[in-house]
């Protein structure tokens, strides 16, 4: 039986500024009305699994309970990484997880926001490579390439076996020339990243290889906490863990490796251009998602969440808006969008972070206007969800209900406040509000005060999670 295990990681600098830090790609909804990471939980929906075990860090896990809660989609748990240290650690917490149970089966290792165009292809590979990983070998799928890609790592082909082929070498991203070379040759794949092998063969080779890996991931298993639908690392043991990925760990190391030939429109999405690629473009070769408006425009990625983005005289660029940031830039150019994330860090502004409309458990807020001493925000309840009971001590709160009814905690009273009807929190107040109806809640929240940032709030219990 397969255990497929969905790696949910990413720093969301790539594809900025519709990714961000925590919102990264495999969130967003980039190639289909899905998002990468629920289209990688359908494209299995044909193989003989388990349910997915998925990895993600402390600050995504409500994002992706969303949206597995969005497809009703079974899983076998969520486990949270405190900090990030690479795949060789993340697939070794889920081998030791599946191992726990008793069992002993075939994690189908794979990330949230990969593109795979035919599903079919892909579950061919995946059924070739189940024999092979039954039999002891730890299986790599290698993409076929299609072009001299400098982007990718490369996996030279050793002799055949099954349907595969014994890996004879792994080598890191080449030069446009080498890369040429590899593709005439017709010996080399493109590494994907993506793997199949018994739970038990990763363990041993693990220990063979990298013990010190494993020596912390079994003492960070031995003291979980479950909470809610996650599974809680302690912090402190994990942080000790080297940060190595399979590749490095194992796969270059074992005698065991066996890449499968994978040829099924396969792309990570590294950057703007690829993905203007992958998306479906009209006859002049232009990629457009949301209200855009094109004149004398070729061969360009146009991307517009909030509002009419019109071009003119436009050929082979990549323009993104969003609620709080616009990117201009040609698509030859666009590995260089890392360089503006860097400058907006360095500058300690948040356009980096977070998307202006932030998504929580509860609901939603986003930031309608803001300026000196007053900050405005449009906060969406979900029905039956509330925040957490809080308090500032630089701000004060007026909420106007737009539509619901909110029940408000505001000190030691609790009551109603129905639509057109307002209230007001005063500094040092602990406050909440709810959701007791039907219909989403919709609250205008204006804040005001000397400091109004997010970090002057003080949570007074864990039953709910504020903003």
């Amino acid at each position: 039986m397969i255990l497929p295990v969905i790696m949910c990681g990413g720093s969301g600098s790539r594809l900025w500024p519709l990714s961000r830090t925590t919102f990264p790609k495999q969130f967003l909804s980039l190639v289909s009305e899905r998002t990468m990471l629920q289209d990688t939980i359908v494209r299995l929906n044909s193989l003989d699994m388990q349910a997915p075990l998925f990895i993600c860090n402390e600050e995504h896990r409500f994002i992706v309970a969303e949206q597995l809660r969005q497809l009703s989609s079974d899983y076998s748990g969520i486990l949270l990484e405190p900090v990030g240290r690479n795949t060789a650690p993340a697939v070794a917490l889920s081998a030791l997880k599946a191992v726990q149970k008793g069992d002993d089966p075939l994690l189908l290792v794979l990330a949230a926001d990969h593109v795979i165009q035919h599903v079919p292809r892909f579950i061919q590979a995946v059924n070739q490579a189940e024999i092979l990983a039954e039999q002891g070998q730890l299986v790599t799928f290698g993409i076929v390439p299609t072009e001299a890609h400098t982007g990718y790592g490369y996996i030279r082909q050793g002799q055949i076996i099954g349907k595969g082929y014994q890996v004879a070498e792994f080598v890191e991203k080449p030069d446009l020339m080498t890369a040429q070379n590899y593709l005439e040759s017709g010996d080399y794949f493109w590494n994907s990243g993506m793997f199949l092998f018994k739970a038990s063969r990763y363990i041993e080779e693990l220990r063979r290889y990298r013990p010190d890996i494993l020596s912390v991931c079994e003492n960070a298993l031995l003291h979980t906490k479950n909470d809610l639908d996650f599974i809680r690392l302690d912090a402190d043991i994990f942080a000790e863990c080297p940060d190595e990925s399979i590749d490095y760990a194992v796969m270059e190391h074992t005698q065991d490796a066996v890449v499968i030939p994978m040829d099924a429109g396969w792309s990570d999405v590294g950057s703007w251009s690829s993905l203007w690629e992958v998306n479906d473009k009209d006859e002049h070769g232009n990629a457009i998602r949301g209200d855009v408006m094109l004149e004398d425009t070729q061969h360009s990625y146009i991307y517009s969440q909030h509002r009419l983005v019109a071009t003119v005289g436009v050929d082979n660029f990549v323009i993104v808006e969003t609620k709080d940031a616009v990117l201009v830039a040609h698509k030859d150019k666009v590995q260089q969008v890392k360089n503006i994330v860097d400058r907006l860090k360095a500058e300690n502004r948040c356009e980096h972070l977070r998307h202006r409309e932030v998504f929580r458990p509860w609901g939603s807020h986003d930031v309608i206007a803001e300026g000196e001493r007053y900050h405005v925000k449009k906060v969406v309840v979900k029905p039956g969800q509330h925040t957490a009971l809080q308090q500032h001590f630089h701000r004060a709160e007026h909420w106007i209900v737009v539509s619901g009814t909110a029940r408000v905690r505001n000190g030691d009273k609790s009551y109603l406040v129905s639509e057109n009807e307002s209230t007001y929190i005063p500094i040092g107040a602990s406050h909440s509000f709810e959701n007791p109806g039907k219909v989403p809640l919709v609250i205008i929240e204006v804040r005001s005060g000397i400091y109004l940032k997010e970090d002057d709030i003080v949570r007074l219990d864990s039953d709910g999670v504020g903003y």
